[in-house]
Order: structure tokens, then C-alpha cells, then sequence
């Protein structure tokens, strides 16, 4: 794979089946850690995690039911009815998770506000420095010996969401964390030549 790929990239794996021993706090500090070393545009550091386990989880994941309802009788997302299922299935895997950190974008603007170019720009540039930090955290949670999923589907249930956490800014994903209970083979991958247009080398 080549001298400079570290470890916990090539090992990394989108988890969908848990165990449901639960995590030492220790493990999963050390992974918000490395979110919070992620770079960011700025220095902003845009992002706030919310650590969920047990009843609380369970009381945010009602959000996400009641979202999911909601789409199908007033849709934020119209043109995404099709991938609500998938939607479904994840509220699944997030219920079966012992843990389920919420990544929130503290200068996050709301998703039914039309905004004006230079604010679209301030988003694309948190959103990279947010992503950031959710690849760190995933990393970090392989490296640790766990199985995690990177969750986008929360934005059937963005207005409950950001209702039910009842902090600032706008809910960017959520993460799933856990002891692997699967052992999926990696998915395929675009080659070099897909994806990579050379302009400097011979």
C-alpha cells in the first residue's frame, strides 16, 4: 500500500453491526481529542461534539423517528424521498451503537435559510474543517480497536434535531461507535487513473 499509509486508513471500515459492551469514557475522550487536533479554516474550530450514551441517546434518537415521520408528510428534503429508507436503517444501527457522538457546527447557518455567496463560503470552509475532524475521530476509533459509522442521514431530522440538542449552531453528522460486530471486506475504490490528473510529474 505504499511506506507513508498509516495503519488505521487501510483497516478503517464503515461498521453497521455492534456489540453492546460499553466504551470507558478514557477510550472515547481520546477520540474527541483528535477531532479537536483536526486543522481548521481559520482556526475556527466550528465544531462542538455531543457525547451520547444510554437514555439520553435514546431520547435524541426519538428526534430522528419523529423526522423521519415528518418528511413524509411536510419534507424538508423532497428530492430525497428516495433514501429515506436508508435513513431508517441507520436509526437502527444508531440505536444498536453503545455510543453516538452528534458533531454540531457551532457557525453553522440553518438549512432552509438561502444564503448570499460569502456566507456559502464560510460554510464550505467549516464544513472541510468539521470533516476533518470526523475523519481524525474515525481514525482515532480504529486505531482504539473500534468499529464506527460516519453518519449523514440526520438531516431527514435536521429541525428535530437541533430542537432536542438545544445548543448553538446547526447538527453537521453524528458518529456511531462501538466494538465491531462484523468484519466487512473493504469496498471498492476509484483507481489513480479515475481520479488524478497529473500536471506536474513526467
Amino acid at each position: 500500500m505504499g511506506i507513508f499509509m498509516i495503519r488505521a486508513i487501510i483497516d478503517r471500515r464503515s461498521i453497521r453491526k455492534f456489540k453492546s459492551d460499553d466504551i470507558p469514557k478514557s477510550v472515547i475522550e481520546e477520540i474527541i481529542k483528535a477531532g479537536i487536533l483536526a486543522p481548521s479554516s481559520k482556526n475556527r474550530q466550528p465544531w462542538k461534539f455531543i457525547v451520547t450514551a444510554g437514555a439520553e441517546k435514546e431520547r435524541l434518537l426519538t428526534a430522528m423517528e419523529e423526522g423521519l415521520e415528518r418528511e413524509k408528510r411536510e419534507p424538508l428534503l423532497p428530492d430525497s424521498a428516495d433514501y429515506r429508507k436508508g435513513a431508517e436503517y441507520t436509526l437502527g444501527i444508531m440505536r444498536q451503537a453503545p455510543v453516538v457522538i452528534f458533531i454540531v457546527n457551532v457557525l453553522g447557518q440553518s438549512l432552509e435559510r438561502t444564503l448570499m455567496p460569502e456566507e456559502r463560503i464560510y460554510e464550505i470552509c467549516n464544513a472541510q474543517s468539521i470533516g476533518a475532524a470526523v475523519e481524525n475521530m474515525i481514525l482515532a476509533a480504529t486505531e482504539a480497536g473500534l468499529g464506527s459509522l460516519w453518519i449523514c442521514d440526520t438531516f431527514f431530522a435536521q429541525r428535530e434535531f437541533n430542537e432536542r440538542l438545544n445548543t448553538d449552531g446547526e447538527l453537521f453528522a453524528a458518529m456511531a461507535v462501538g466494538y465491531a460486530d462484523e468484519m466487512p471486506l473493504a469496498r471498492p475504490r476509484k483507481s489513480m487513473e479515475d481520479v488524478v490528473d497529473w500536471r506536474f510529474y513526467e
